[in-house]
């Protein structure tokens, strides 16, 4: 009996990516190969790559490093959206053997007959306008809870973003087969699914092979909300002028959707919106905000942030300091603006010192711990339902509640994929909450 090829992941960045991921290392069991973990000694490595941050494309390097350590005669395959945006640089990194950009990746297995060594990687790219088909994909073993891609690409031209270079048009899983995926997972015993896309609030467009839209986003969370079997379905970020108001009223009645909404603002002051290329003003966040707060008063909302964007005078970063301070948000995803090829950003003047970008970062980073302390303590007392992770973490127990508050608990091994009624009865001294069962 010939020995089956190990193969082994390692994933950058967002959770479409780990969805992707996840799809693409069920193919390679399909043809034969056995999974590993990434720190184990495996045939080859495949590593999924991220472009978001200048610190994406640093990590690659090391990852390469690591997977080499295990076995240096492994074969290294690059995919992901650095993979498409930068083919040659990657295929020039030492140890990598093979790139595929964004219509070869989910064809690996294909490529991966011969697995010896190749002096220079192997490119296998394409122009991005070729990127008009859809791939589905979710994740599933991975994790207690799986994420299930329904949208990719975008069609919004902001300033600063390299992903509609890397992932092309906006386009859409057929409504039918995200319910198949949907009712896939919810067979698997999984408790929670959470939809993500690039612009998912955008689904129903190019359902099938069309720009027009074929469904809505309400739609599709609507025909979601019946699927049998899950517990919980979450909705990853969505642009805030796509949230509309009958999804935000139809989440907060809903039998499975959960009280938390992620709304990428960028920045709080409407000049730097404007210079951004995006799609609202701030106006119009805090009218999501106050809608949310008024259906939902205990719903996490989470808010990204970019900081240190051409033009971001001292003045500028105070208003979205102060804008971010006044509204009743849960917690923030602070990025720090780096200059990306190939974007209109790049060329503009006011260009912002990097350790004036770093210190803006650091006070975001600050006012996230102060409001997510704020939301956790606005918590206590209450009666919500917990999904625990797997993970015994020093002797403890994770997990979250419907509005994302972050718990914990000794730990009992009975408890893992797992949900449990508590009440949220007080702060840790590491910022996580304590319970007791009811």
């Amino acid at each position: 009996m010939e020995n089956r090829k190990k193969v082994a992941f390692y994933t950058l960045g967002c959770k479409l990516n780990f969805s992707e991921t996840s799809t693409i290392a069920r193919n390679f069991s399909d043809e034969g190969f056995d999974r590993v973990e990434f720190e184990e000694e495996a045939d080859i490595y495949v590593i999924n790559t991220c472009s978001v941050t200048e610190n994406a494309d640093k990590q690659f390097k090391q990852i390469v490093k690591k997977a080499q350590k295990k076995n240096d005669k492994a074969f290294i395959a690059a995919v992901g959206c650095y993979a498409q945006l930068k083919p040659e640089e990657l295929a020039a990194v030492d140890g990598v053997d093979l790139v595929l950009g964004a219509t070869e990746k989910f064809k690996i297995t294909d490529y991966i007959n011969d697995l010896s060594k190749n002096d220079m990687g192997q490119v296998h790219s394409c122009e991005i306008s070729e990127a008009d088909f859809y791939v589905g994909s979710y994740s599933i073993g991975d994790r207690t809870r799986a994420f299930l891609k329904v949208q990719d690409g975008c069609d919004y031209k902001c300033t600063y973003c390299t992903i509609p270079l890397a992932r092309g048009i906006s386009r859409s899983d057929t409504m039918e087969n995200v319910l198949k995926n949907a009712a896939e997972i919810s067979a698997q015993n999984i408790k929670e699914i959470v939809l993500t896309g690039v612009n998912i609030g955008d689904y129903g467009k190019g359902e099938f092979g069309n720009k027009k839209h074929e469904h809505t986003f309400l739609e599709l969370v609507q025909a979601l909300d019946q699927v049998e079997g899950i517990e919980r379905l979450r909705i990853s970020s969505i642009e805030p002028n796509l949230l509309k108001n009958e999804t935000i009223d139809f989440v907060s009645k809903s039998r499975t959707f959960v009280p938390h909404f992620h709304i990428p603002l960028q920045s709080g002051s409407n000049d730097i919106l404007k210079k951004m290329k995006r799609r609202y003003l701030r106006e119009l966040y805090v009218e999501r905000v106050e809608n949310i707060k008024e259906v939902m008063p205990d719903c996490c909302i989470g808010v990204d942030v970019i900081v240190g964007f051409p033009g971001e005078t001292d003045e500028k970063f105070l208003e979205t300091y102060n804008f971010l301070n006044e509204l009743d948000i849960s917690y923030l995803h602070v990025f720090t603006y780096s200059e990306r090829d190939n974007t209109e950003a790049v060329d503009m003047e006011g260009v912002v010192p990097m350790n004036v970008r770093n210190k803006r970062s650091k006070m975001l980073r600050g006012l996230s711990v102060k409001k997510r302390r704020a939301f956790y303590e606005s918590q206590i007392g209450k009666h919500k339902t917990v999904l625990f992770e797997g993970e015994n973490k020093e002797g403890y127990i994770h997990g979250f509640t419907e509005n994302y508050v972050k718990v914990k608990t000794p730990w009992d091994p009975a408890l893992v994929n797992t949900l449990h009624a508590v009440e949220l009865t007080k702060i840790d001294e590491d910022g996580i909450v304590r319970i007791n069962f009811l």
